[in-house]
């Protein structure tokens, strides 16, 4: 199970990369792998501020559909357009390619409060 050192963790299975003054979030290589075959992601939030902890969009696999999570307070900035025409990048590269939406943080401090790998990787064991 790939589970990057650079990123944070949400307790759902979502991680956030923070580049500058924006972020970048996803789902873990563990939640693609538990959903199966991912089908279609759907966002409806840009330009909307989503609270930690509140879902920002779904993600449909085969098998279920799934809602995703803000990991920390801020504005979606953008979707990660590739996603519409090409789901499986989630499977395929979920910490890359894959990632779904770009946030300008209100609190970048929030990110300080999520798991690092280590305890990522004790809570999916």
């Amino acid at each position: 199970m790939n589970i990057p050192s650079d990123l944070r963790y949400t307790p759902d299975h979502e991680w956030i990369r923070v580049q500058d003054d924006v972020a970048y979030v996803g789902i873990t290589d563990f939640a693609q792998s538990e959903l199966g075959e991912i089908i279609y992601v759907d966002v409806t939030s840009q330009g909307e501020t989503i609270e930690q902890g509140q879902a920002f969009g779904a993600i449909e696999a085969v098998k279920t559909v799934s809602d995703l999570f803000m990991p920390a307070t801020g504005e979606v900035l953008e979707l990660n357009e590739e996603l519409e025409a090409h789901p499986e990048l989630v499977n395929s590269d979920p910490y890359g390619d894959g990632w779904i939406i770009k946030v300008k943080l209100s609190d970048p401090e929030q990110v300080n409060n999520l798991l690092d790998s280590e305890q990522y990787a004790k809570q999916i064991q």
